[in-house]
């Protein structure tokens, strides 16, 4: 069970760095005046993702 701890540690931090390198791009096509519904679409994504590797760490401090 540790090992899957870790794993969903993991994937955590990589959805993050997704989300973070994510904003970035959306913040220059922005600044362009670039299509930014993509970028908004996919930190919808992540966020979601990202609340449910957090819900399911949450059962491991239960």
């Amino acid at each position: 069970m540790n090992d899957e701890k870790k794993e969903l540690e993991s994937k955590l931090i990589e959805l993050k760095s997704d989300y973070v390198r994510i904003q970035s791009d959306m913040d220059k096509l922005e600044y362009v005046r670039g299509r930014v519904s993509s970028a908004e679409e996919q930190l919808i994504r992540l966020e979601k993702e990202i609340a449910d590797v957090n819900e399911e760490l949450d059962k491991f401090d239960e």
